[in-house]
């Protein structure tokens, strides 16, 4: 239920306050001082406070300013004496909501002022709610020296005024997360984050989506509709998959990267936005233009400041951290108790080349949680092309799965030694061990 207090010394205000309001069935409580008033609020937590300007213990701008401490969330609405505009224009100052003249003249007025303050509360409340929950979502998992590096980039291009930021990875490797993690840790977290995958956009449609159109602009437009760029106005707008956007549409896009502004489809008027613009590529966009399949100036455009997300392959001490940490939220997704990964299991996870990269290792491990009926996943689980097994589910039951931890070692060494064409030192490096250790493992029978 909505709770509102009433901070006022006049008897028949608190009453005649609380019996409006008790119409629309809000929780109404009572104060007739500012020290009453804020031990009320401070028990209370009330999501509106209609509080008088002029209280018999403490000024109400005063009462006003600790109140905004304590709950900042919480709508203050000032109760002032007709023509007491110098103190409303210092209540509006310190955080006040809105304001309102005694003795009431229009009851309707005190309600629709209440009712909206109560909805602006729910609305900041929910905006913060999905953006904490946002905000979890784009951590960088891995302590592979290319994800630190990459983690510190991001904290400072976020701080920076960097307004065009072009991201390059393999399919995969987590574009989005890097684009998100631009956004919450910039002064824009608290403003829009708009995304478009630009592949998923038919080439007729993807001006309407960018820019928005004016009623009547073509058959469908049956109303105005703001586009991406203007929603996003002030925070940041994602451009996935830029490589597949058309060569119209690279030319409209050229012009409002440019000018910061655009025109609605069938639209005269000049639309100006402050946008930061992050594209994300898979594909090389040097070769498209040297194809002529992009534009080169709208290339040099977006690439001011590149970042390249390493593939999963080349950052292996990220592996193992991420497939815990994934372990760990299919559980909860799934209401699993998988605890842990075996020694030989994880072995295997690591001498993988992951294709898919991060998206791939989710994906599996998703897979693993919801078929899982222990606590342990062990190699016999995992599909064919870790373990040269055929899979758990299709395998003859004659076939004995299980390995030994030091076979599957011995396996991966011997597995990276192929791949670095016999290099000890580059295989130890890759092993994460010494040269003398690999040496003594290849000599193990």
């Amino acid at each position: 239920m909505d709770c509102v207090l009433v901070i006022d010394d006049e008897r028949n205000i608190r009453t005649l306050v609380s019996k409006v309001l008790a119409q629309d069935g809000i929780d109404v409580h009572t104060a007739g001082t500012g020290k009453e008033g804020l031990e009320m609020a401070d028990e209370l937590g009330p999501d509106v406070v209609l509080l008088d300007l002029r209280l018999p213990d403490i000024d109400g701008n005063h009462v006003l300013v600790e109140l905004k401490t304590r709950h900042p969330h919480t709508a203050v609405i000032m109760i002032t004496a007709f023509g007491a505009i110098e103190s409303v224009v210092t209540a509006m100052k310190s955080g006040a909501t809105d304001y309102l003249e005694k003795p009431f003249q229009h009851l309707e007025k005190l309600r629709i002022s209440v009712m909206r303050a109560l909805e602006e509360v729910k609305a900041r409340r929910e905006i913060n709610r999905l953006q904490s929950r946002e905000e979890g979502k784009y951590q960088l998992i891995g302590e592979s020296p290319s994800t630190r590096r990459l983690r510190e980039v991001i904290g400072q291009l976020a701080r920076s005024e960097a307004l065009t930021i072009l991201i390059h990875g393999e399919s995969g490797t987590g574009k989005e997360l890097v684009a998100k993690g631009l956004h919450y840790e910039s002064a824009r977290s608290r403003l829009p984050f708009m995304e478009v995958n630009c592949a998923a956009i038919p080439e007729t449609l993807f001006e309407s989506e960018l820019f928005g159109h004016e009623k009547g602009a073509f058959t469908d437009a049956k109303a105005t509709k703001k586009g991406l760029m203007e929603l996003a106005d002030h925070g940041t707008l994602f451009l996935d998959e830029i490589g597949e956007v058309s060569p119209g549409g690279q030319a409209k896009l050229l012009r409002c990267l440019q000018e910061r502004m655009f025109k609605r489809v069938g639209g005269g008027r000049d639309i100006k936005v402050d946008v930061r613009v992050v594209a994300a590529t898979n594909r090389p966009l040097e070769t498209l233009v040297k194809e002529g399949r992009f534009r080169e100036d709208l290339f040099y455009r977006l690439n001011v400041i590149p970042i390249t997300i390493q593939p999963l392959r080349e950052r292996k001490e990220d592996i193992l951290p991420l497939a815990r940490y994934f372990l760990a939220e299919a559980n909860s997704t799934f209401h699993k108790a998988v605890q842990r990964f075996s020694p030989e299991a994880e072995v295997l996870l690591l001498g993988y080349a992951w294709p898919g990269n991060v998206r791939e290792l989710k994906n599996l491990i998703e897979r693993l949680i919801i078929l899982s009926t222990g606590e342990t996943i062990d190699p016999h689980h995992l599909p064919s092309q870790f373990t040269g097994l055929p899979d758990s589910a299709t395998a003859s039951p004659g076939v004995q799965q299980p390995r030994t931890l030091a076979a599957i070692e011995r396996a991966y060494i011997l597995k990276v030694m192929d791949q670095v064409n016999g290099n000890k030192s580059e295989a130890a490096k890759v092993l994460g061990i010494t040269r003398q250790t690999l040496r003594k493992k290849l000599t193990e029978a």
